[in-house]
């Protein structure tokens, strides 16, 4: 394909394998091992790497990996086709796996020779954003056999070197077995923003740190920069949270996707969240008194998708600057403070991280979100952005003293969640803060 054309209609014939598939996307040139596509309706920017192909199984008549649910189970192993993109299209393995003791054990591992099935860098080229403006960008991954929770593993996802945590934490959720594939889509931080603009590639790396035997597939990779929510396939994701001890409906618990949108349960404790973009949704809940729990909602287009129910594991509080913390309670960090506009933590910030290092340190198995709000004068987006960085910034302090990233989760919401009206100074200063929650203890 050498030119796009605008079009009204999104839904197009694509050839493949024999058969008829429809799909919103205009990355349909499916056995291309590189595409770069520019002014589509599905985003500014794509671009692929990997033919998409179900590893070389092809697909069932009519299904379309970008809007369907999870593929059909297929056997292994199988070998990599020659033209095959190095790191997709075979089984992986840890790269410090040597026997598999300790943890994990399915028929991947045992199938393949570990020292030939290392991971190695992914490289998305990105020439072509060089000096774009980006609003927002999501990584896509068709990951088949992925089992964290189930086999103990613990994948680390780097791009250009630098923790991904937020696609960790998606990996780290999803149980798949079957083996089977399936599309997940992670938002890309905006501290990441800057590589895909000025670098002539995007390094993606992913490994599981523990060596455990399990083994995982990639089919294809594709990075969405600017992306059309409203051009993609959706479908609506219903739940229930309960008490994981009693079954009992947890009413008010806060649930989230991992793009932000969030929705409360009601007094049943169900949820419904229309307009979910399809494929792996890790479905993240939260209640005081309670640690995050998380379920996977494989989103196929419409309504008719499997219903999520996410138990929630009460929790016990614990102390911070020698007051009584409840997981899953918020706590304003004081004197967290920053010029105007700006992102640069003040001298005067850093006794109050030191108090949140330290917990951490005392607490090694405890998990925190950090959110920065903002007051609603100026435009949304910017303080959204605004407010990400300075939550970012307190990450990193945090981190440099040798906690583990993983363990703090940063976002930014601007103006969106206010605790008082924004018609005053007084109540304006209020809404300006930033906020701890212990996820996990």
């Amino acid at each position: 394909m050498t030119s796009l054309t605008r079009v009204v209609v999104v839904l197009c014939v694509v050839p493949l394998v024999a058969s008829a598939q429809k799909t919103v996307t205009e990355d349909r040139d499916w056995a291309k091992p590189a595409v770069t596509l520019q002014g589509s309706l599905e985003a500014d920017w794509i671009v692929r790497v990997g033919d998409v192909d179900n590893l070389g199984f092809g697909w069932p008549e009519g299904f379309d990996p970008f809007c369907g649910r999870m593929s059909d189970s297929h056997g292994w192993p199988w070998d990599p086709a020659p033209n095959d993109v190095p790191g997709l299209d075979r089984i992986l393995l840890s790269s410090k796996y040597t026997d598999g003791e300790g943890c994990g054990g399915d028929g991947y591992s045992r199938s393949v020779e570990p020292k030939t099935a290392k991971p190695v860098a992914i490289k998305l080229p990105t020439a072509a954003l060089k000096g774009a403006t980006v609003s927002n960008a999501f990584l896509q991954l068709f990951i088949d056999d992925f089992q964290a929770p189930s086999m103990g593993s613990r994948f680390q996802v780097l791009l250009n070197g630098k923790r991904f945590t937020e696609a960790e934490k998606v990996l780290a959720a999803i149980d798949q077995s079957g083996p089977v594939g399936k599309l997940i889509s992670v938002p890309i931080p905006e501290d990441f923003f800057a590589d895909l603009t000025s670098r002539p590639e995007l390094l993606l790396v992913i490994d599981e740190t523990r060596g455990c035997a399990d083994g995982w597939a990639l089919d294809f990779v594709r990075l969405l920069v600017n992306r059309k929510r409203e051009n993609t396939c959706k479908g609506t994701v219903r739940g229930q949270v309960l008490d994981q001890e009693t079954e009992a409906p947890l009413a008010k618990a806060r649930v989230f996707l991992a793009d932000k949108t969030s929705v409360e349960t009601d007094a049943e404790g169900r949820f419904v969240i229309p307009g979910v973009p399809t494929g792996f949704e890790v479905v993240t809940a939260s209640a005081p008194g309670y640690a995050d729990g998380s379920g996977t909602a494989d989103v196929g287009q419409g309504e008719d998708n499997p219903e999520v129910v996410i138990r929630l594991e009460k929790g016990k509080a614990l102390t911070f600057d020698k007051k009584a913390l409840k997981v899953g309670e918020k706590l304003e960090l004081k004197t967290i403070l920053f010029d105007q506009g700006k992102a640069d933590l003040k001298p005067k910030s850093k006794p109050e991280l030191d108090k949140v290092v330290a917990f951490l340190r005392a607490n090694p198995s405890a998990e925190i979100e950090l959110s920065g709000h903002t007051s609603s004068e100026g435009d949304a987006q910017s303080n959204r952005s605004l407010s990400y960085r300075r939550v970012k910034a307190c990450k990193d302090y945090i981190t440099e003293k040798g906690v583990d990233p993983g363990r703090i989760s940063a976002v930014g919401h601007g103006p969106d969640l206010p605790v008082a009206p924004n018609d005053t100074e007084k109540n304006r200063q209020k809404n300006r803060r930033v906020e701890l929650r212990l996820v996990k203890n």
